[in-house]
């Protein structure tokens, strides 16, 4: 799959709000963050199987992109390796009152 042009990120950041690209071995997929009710169900099948966990992460939150990333195992093992940091945490404070 080729990259996707400036005009496509634009157009898919407006659909999907923040898009990540991913990038390995001359392949390249594009990803949306992952919903809540998506970690909920990732974490609750990844308590049995982390690789699951993945799984429906990238399943989820795959919007184009090389079909080979989520079938060949390398690949799969390699994007799974960066899955985390499309996961936004936001820092909060607690003060007791």
């Amino acid at each position: 799959m080729e990259k996707l042009t400036p005009k496509q990120v634009e157009e898919l950041k407006e659909k999907h709000g923040d898009i990540f690209e991913v990038e390995i071995e001359n392949k390249v997929c594009y990803l949306k963050k992952p919903t809540r009710k998506v970690l909920s169900a990732a974490a609750t099948v990844g308590q049995k199987d982390p690789l699951k966990y993945n799984e429906i992460i990238l399943a989820n939150c795959w919007i184009s992109g090389d079909e080979e990333i989520k079938t060949d195992d390398a690949l799969f093992l390699g994007v799974s390796g960066v899955l985390s940091e499309i996961i936004e945490i936001k820092e909060a404070t607690l003060k007791k009152l």
